[in-house]
């Protein structure tokens, strides 16, 4: 299996030792010669080869793991599964709901917009560029989702996107056909995963959230697992610590 790496947050380039990924298996590091313009140009550079690394490795009992420092390279993942022949959904494990609008975000922050933007908002944006087939909300589970701004708990109070909590979780509760597993590490409690840029109090245990992904992954229907760290620098050598080996757990799952 492959793990590819992509060590960017938005289109920063981070420092290699960012995403500590544990060395099992074959490991493909994603880079980019990004164009001067905006940052939708530059992202949809980006997001072309993470799509096309993607799609290379992305078959019949193949699932390749995507670990990259924001939500926004869910996108990417989605298109290399499609690239690929493939017409999955995705189960989005995020303390935040990730649903914002370039109107209704306060911030302006794109992280919080990018499953809105994998279900066809601004789609000249990135998903025209990148040949993104938008999903239905019908093809979106979102999972936790504990901090909401005011706009995204309107948005979804009338959405026929399904939200479960971490613990409610169940293959019966999925969407059918095959399924892209996204996980935003900040969906774990900040106990136990301190130094995260938007950090959620009151979250699901770590162990809590594997078992769930691991429900998800007995179904047998996960042809990518899209996994996001978007933490601040370590602190010191305990984070480093901490870090290796939640990615070590999240990557044994497949």
């Amino acid at each position: 299996m492959t793990t590819i790496v992509v060590p960017y947050h938005q289109d920063e380039r981070l420092p290699d030792e960012s995403i500590p990924v544990p060395p099992d298996g074959t490991t493909v590091t994603v880079d980019a010669p990004l164009p001067d313009g905006s940052v939708w140009q530059r992202l949809a550079t980006l997001y072309d080869v993470v799509a096309r690394t993607v799609a290379a490795h992305s078959g019949p009992d193949v699932m390749p793991v995507v670990i990259s420092g924001d939500c926004l390279v869910a996108l990417a993942t989605i298109v290399g599964t499609q690239r690929a022949g493939l017409d999955p959904s995705i189960v989005w494990f995020d303390a935040h709901g990730d649903v914002h609008t370039l109107q209704t975000s306060t911030s302006g922050y794109l992280g919080g917009m990018a499953l809105s933007l994998a279900m066809g908002r601004h789609p000249e944006r990135l998903a025209e560029p990148l040949g993104l087939r938008p999903l239905s909300e019908q093809q979106a589970v979102l999972v936790d989702a504990r901090d909401l701004d005011p706009a995204e708990a309107d948005f979804l109070s009338t959405s026929e996107l399904k939200r479960y909590s971490v613990e409610d979780l169940l293959p019966a509760g999925l969407p059918g056909g095959a399924l892209i597993l996204h996980v935003d590490v900040d969906v774990i409690d900040i106990d136990e995963l301190p130094g995260m840029r938007f950090p959620a109090p009151d979250g699901p245990s770590k162990n809590s959230v594997l078992a769930a992904l691991h429900r998800v992954l007995q179904t047998g229907r996960v042809v990518a697992l899209d996994i996001s760290c978007p933490w601040n620098p370590a602190a010191g050598q305990q984070d480093v610590a901490i870090r290796t080996a939640l990615l070590k757990e999240l990557v044994a799952l497949r």
